[in-house]
């Protein structure tokens, strides 16, 4: 039996200058390397500044956002352009120049881009969309456009730690029970391996009432077929750091700070 484990990285962190007001955001390394436009901002950013930051990072542009429901449910960025009401926690590009816009406060923005294409999507994923399995949902819209598992690149920015993240064991074995999916298949060092991760052993452990939100979206993207080298996961926790982060668990704020994506 072996344990998925998987990496937390450095995402870097920039400084802007926009109107005398300064915005604070982090890059992952790996959609920098390949020249995606994005940024994971802190408490500095809100949605009244969101045509500003947009049109800094992509000039001549159209923000997309949606109302976010912990669902399942991916909405194309020409379906969610200010004016439009749309309920999704998911947006994938379908044309130029458009900003996919998530919101979060402990909850995983995910970026996915597509290194030959050049699409790109953004989710709002947490406890309910992995068991609703938003990653699945989205990385089949990315076959039916052609894309290549080899060629997906994700980065899962700054969310809660699973030493905060604390529910109770009902809930826990409910959340096992939904995403349960014993064969998993990934690429590791360039060789395919089948693992069978048992749910049963995990509850087993100590803390119980611990849930590690940035594994289960690792596992769920391996049993996608998602090279691991291809995963960034950010060691930034929402919780812990006060000064840089909302988060709805710390302080039960309706604050968020606003992730972005641009096609």
């Amino acid at each position: 039996m072996r344990t998925i484990h998987y990496k937390e990285i450095y995402f870097s962190k920039v400084e802007i200058f926009i109107q005398n007001k300064k915005f604070e955001y982090y890059l992952s390394p790996i959609l920098s390397q390949y020249n995606f436009k994005h940024a994971y901002f802190t408490n500095s950013s809100s949605e009244k500044f969101l045509q500003l930051l947009g049109n800094f990072f992509n000039e001549n542009s159209v923000n997309c956002f949606s109302n976010q429901i912990h669902s399942s449910t991916i909405s194309f960025g020409s379906n969610s352009q200010e004016g439009n009401n749309t309920y999704a926690d998911g947006l994938i590009g379908d044309e130029c120049n458009q900003n996919l816009w998530v919101y979060t406060a402990d909850c995983m923005p995910i970026f996915f881009a597509d290194k030959r294409t050049r699409n790109v999507a953004a989710l709002h994923c947490g406890r309910k969309g992995l068991e609703k399995k938003i990653i699945k949902n989205l990385v089949k819209i990315f076959d039916s456009l052609g894309s290549s598992r080899d060629d997906l690149l994700i980065a899962i920015g700054p969310a809660i730690s699973k030493e905060h993240y604390l529910i109770d064991k009902k809930t826990l074995k409910e959340f096992y029970r939904k995403t349960e999916n014993k064969n998993i298949t990934f690429n590791f060092t360039g060789t395919k391996k089948d693992l069978r991760f048992n749910y049963s052993n995990y509850l087993k452990e100590p803390n119980l009432n611990q849930l590690d939100l940035k594994r289960f979206a690792y596992i769920q993207l391996l049993n996608e077929e998602i090279p691991c080298e291809n995963i960034d996961i950010s060691n930034l926790c929402t919780y812990e750091l006060k000064n840089d982060f909302n988060s709805w668990r710390r302080d039960k704020t309706t604050s968020r700070q606003w992730n972005l994506i641009c096609s």
